[in-house]
């Protein structure tokens, strides 16, 4: 089978950001309060449906996957890049990763009782995301929880704005259509949280986590 032209392109990137990506986001947690909440309001959600298996999905070099560990969840993680998966086992020996795509994961229908997608949708084209919303909702449990963190897009008249990440093209989405999609797809918002551009940050983006339960 042919590999989708974007899906391609953004793991031959993140291969070769792989060693930078991972020294600049290794503590990006420490700093961030309002994350670390969400991270820990989805972890006590998980445990309260079946406390099962969470995929870290686009899990990077690990280090979130590993917070979750840190949660008392039983995590493991799965990213396109094979180079971001080789950093993350030499980082974490204890933890288990996959090289996957989240179009097709290689687990079990309702094997898990939660999913991260934390930024890892970002790079997915629009008209390809209901495809992986529902690959999302076919390898939860009944009641699983996923937590999806994203870019929102400004002009609510646009669900989705293109903008030039460093690592890949990427897309802002708008909040309220992005959880349209996970109801179409049989996932039912929870809860949410929108945080502001602090005066630091790079792009002043509004930044989404959007929780939401298989019905």
């Amino acid at each position: 089978m042919v590999e989708h032209d974007a899906l391609s392109a953004t793991r031959e990137a993140y291969d070769d950001a792989a060693p930078t990506y991972a020294q600049q986001f290794r503590d990006t947690l420490r700093d961030r309060p309002l994350d670390r909440a969400i991270l820990g309001a989805f972890a006590e959600a998980v445990r309260a449906s079946g406390d099962g298996q969470v995929a870290d999905l686009g899990c990077g070099p690990g280090h979130i996957t590993a917070y979750l560990d840190e949660l008392g969840l039983a995590a493991f993680g799965v990213d396109a890049s094979p180079a971001m998966i080789k950093l993350a086992r030499q980082a974490y020996p204890g933890l288990r990763f996959d090289v996957g795509s989240m179009a097709a994961l290689n687990i079990a229908d309702g094997a898990l009782s939660g999913v991260l997608s934390r930024w890892s949708i970002i790079h997915t084209p629009p008209q390809e995301l209901p495809a992986i919303l529902a690959e999302f909702h076919r390898v939860l449990a009944p009641a699983g929880h996923l937590l999806l963190a994203f870019s929102a897009s400004e002009d609510p008249s646009h669900p989705t704005q293109v903008f030039d990440h460093a690592v890949a093209l990427a897309y802002r989405w708008s909040p309220d259509h992005l959880a349209a999609m996970l109801r179409e797809s049989g996932l039912v918002e929870v809860a949410r949280m929108v945080r502001e551009p602090q005066p630091t940050d790079r792009r002043q983006f509004k930044e989404v986590h959007l929780l939401a339960r298989k019905a």
